[in-house]
């Protein structure tokens, strides 16, 4: 019996382990292989250090630093890209959204459609910020109460 109780409680320290490297983004470290780019956003709402960078929904690098451009006043957001994802044209878009209602947020990648490719350390020129619920809120409770 008292064996069973030992497994049981070994089981359990197992799970919850597991479940903290799953709600840290810990489980899926990268290798190191790949490239660095660059975003600027004038709003990252709660995006942090090792959120997810997808594409079509598909986990395709991290998020590696965030800093503030004190002289164009945006946020500057790297992203590390995995190697065998190497072919997203100079054109494209980074925007930041929510995973669900309130879930985590992340950077989504939309290709566009120029023949060059990004490259290690360059800069994405399009981005969309992240939509921050307080000021939707605020701005219908403003719209709402000038009526």
């Amino acid at each position: 019996m008292e064996a069973w109780v030992g497994l049981f409680v070994a089981a359990g320290c197992v799970a919850l382990f597991m479940l903290a490297m799953k709600v840290s983004n810990l489980s899926t470290i990268s290798t190191g292989d790949g490239y660095e780019i660059i975003a600027r956003f004038g709003n990252i709402g709660g995006l942090a250090v090792r959120s997810p960078v997808r594409a079509s929904g598909v986990l395709v690098g991290r998020v590696s630093n965030i800093r503030y451009d004190s002289k164009s006043f945006e946020a500057m957001v790297t992203m590390s890209i995995e190697k065998q994802f190497n072919q997203f044209p100079t054109d494209t878009t980074a925007s930041i959204f929510t995973a669900g209602l309130l879930g985590e947020q992340y950077v989504s990648l939309t290709p566009g459609a120029e023949d060059a490719v990004l490259k290690q350390g360059d800069t994405i020129m399009f981005s969309d910020s992240a939509m921050v619920l307080e000021r939707i809120i605020g701005k219908i409770v403003t719209d709402k109460l000038s009526e």
